[in-house]
Formats: C-alpha cells, structure tokens, sequence
C-alpha cells in the first residue's frame, strides 16, 4: 500500500496569497496536484491544510482524500509531513511527499516512481525523479524512515532524510521538467501560466 501526502499547509508568504487557491487551465494548483494523485496507483491521499483551511477546503470538488488539519503550520514544512504521517494508514509501505505547488507532476510520473519502489533492491528505500541531471519532486519514502521522518523540525520537509541517506536513493530519469518547477513568487506564476 501506497500512501500520498500532500503538503497545503503554508502561508504562500513570498507569493502574498495562497497559492493552493491560484488558478491554472480552469482549475487550482491544488485540484491539479489531486486529480493526478487520483488517477495514479496511490491507494491513499492525506491533504494537509493550515492556513487558509475552510477557504481551500471550500474550493475542493468532493474527493475521495483524507483531509489533515495542521495547527502548528507556522513551525515549518516538517510539522505538516508529520501530521499527514500519524494519518497514514498503518499497512502503508511507503509515503509519496508532494507539494500544493506543482501542478505539472502527471499521475505516470507518480505511477513509475511506486513501481520502482516495488521492484527495487530493499536497500534503496527511497525513488526520487530526475529531469536532465536535475532533482525534482515528488519523492517516495519507505516506511522504514517514518520514525525518522516523524522527528523532522523546522521547513525542510522530508529533504532531510534524503541528505540522511544518500546511498539509499534510487534516481529514476523522467521526460518531463514538472519535476522541478514549483511556483513561490508571482514572477514564477505568471511565467508558468504562459
């Protein structure tokens, strides 16, 4: 079993709204990144909100996702992904950590990356994308580093456990640069609506 966790959580300060509310082809950032999720092979989606949740929870079609309230969003990215974590149903063997802002990451590129996992040598507990040489999003983390996961502090996400590890990360080469494209200011907003 497959867990995904989808971090909402942020303030967007260095965009001045929230982005999960943004538009793109008729549709949030957010939607996008859940509607991939949902036709991908993930067997269960954790969205975690903080700010702004009854505005982005409102803008929601009705899903089949488990929605997560953090309250302590302001501590940083690390205090969302353990939220989603402690809602992860226990017979997951793995949790993909994606992003609000990434709305170009495809359902096959998720599809691959857990299909990997699967296949993979047991010592490599960790798939991430890469585009050209380039790290992307999402990742895809075994459980064996939840305890680890969970003790995360501050805005670093689940980047830490990547550092940790590095022998343990399997880099699959994918065609397609949403990998790496998030979107933080509305300079990036604009340039990715075009």
């Amino acid at each position: 079993m497959i867990s995904a966790i989808v971090l909402a959580a942020g303030e967007s300060r260095r965009m001045g709204r929230p982005k999960q509310l943004l538009e793109w082809q008729g549709k949030t950032l957010l939607q996008h990144v859940l509607e991939s999720l949902i036709n991908s092979n993930a067997d269960e989606i954790i969205l975690v909100l903080g700010h702004e949740t009854d505005r982005i929870r409102k803008s929601l079609p009705a899903l089949q996702i488990k929605i997560v309230i953090n309250p302590d969003y302001k501590q940083g990215m690390a205090s969302s992904l353990r939220q989603g974590l402690l809602a992860m149903d226990p017979r997951s063997e793995a949790f993909l950590v994606l992003l609000a802002d990434q709305p170009g990451i495809g359902p096959e590129i998720m599809n691959r990356m857990i299909r990997e996992f699967q296949r993979a040598d047991p010592r490599r507990g960790i798939v991430r994308p890469v585009y050209r040489g380039l790290r992307g999003h999402p990742v895809l983390i075994g459980v064996r580093y939840l305890q680890e996961a969970l003790q995360l502090q501050g805005d670093v996400g689940a980047r830490q456990i990547l550092v940790n590890h590095p022998t343990d990360i399997l880099e699959i080469e994918v065609n397609q640069d949403g990998i790496l494209n998030d979107i933080d200011t509305p300079e990036e907003y604009q340039k990715y609506t075009k």
